[in-house]
């Protein structure tokens, strides 16, 4: 691990984020070597974190810049109805967590290409070229990809009893940098 752009996160958090020199110790603590940081395996970019917990990592846009991160981890991690992570010219990464009981709600980009991934929970996917003719009706849960083409009507409906998790790749970008809804309500004041 020669990059000192990424960081091993640390279970103590008084001692997490500290960046990696490239003689695998970490700046100003010497005692800690790399054969001690290879036990943690979670790798993220600085300045990163989760609504403020300080043993997980900061989540907030990083577009334009080279990012790697945990997705599974963060997907399942983030309780915002819609977090932006990474946001450039061609394409746009958001974490998303729906409540029991909600949905994204029916909606169209006519010149967006989607893909979403579940990474836990239960839900159900609506798709078709009308509104009113939702052909393509599948149960969905972890690990299931979603891929809806541009100008095609959708839904996801969390059908189970936990928050469905999830995140949702755009191409182009369809929110603005930085983009971070609480709560679908949220979304719809910001979107409305």
């Amino acid at each position: 691990m020669n990059n000192p752009y990424y960081m091993y996160v640390h279970p103590n958090p008084y001692l997490s984020y500290v960046p990696m020199n490239n003689c695998g110790n970490i700046w100003g603590f010497d005692y800690w070597s790399m054969s001690n940081a290879a036990n943690y395996t979670n790798l993220f970019s600085p300045h990163q974190n989760i609504q403020g917990n300080t043993s997980s990592p900061i989540i907030r846009d990083h577009g334009g810049e080279p990012f790697v991160v945990n997705i599974n981890q963060v997907s399942k991690q983030n309780n915002n109805y819609r977090t932006a992570i990474w946001t450039g010219d061609h394409l746009q990464v958001t974490l998303m967590s729906i409540n029991v009981g909600e949905d994204i709600g029916l909606e169209i980009h006519p010149s967006v290409d989607q893909f979403l991934r579940i990474e836990s929970g239960q839900g159900l996917v609506q798709m078709g070229k009308s509104k009113d003719n939702l052909n393509i009706v599948k149960n969905v849960g972890d690990d299931y990809a979603i891929i809806v083409p541009a100008g095609t009507w959708h839904n996801v409906i969390n059908t189970g009893n936990t928050p469905l998790k999830l995140y949702s790749i755009y191409a182009p970008p369809n929110h603005p940098f930085g983009t971070v809804h609480r709560t679908k309500a949220d979304a719809e004041i910001a979107e409305g």
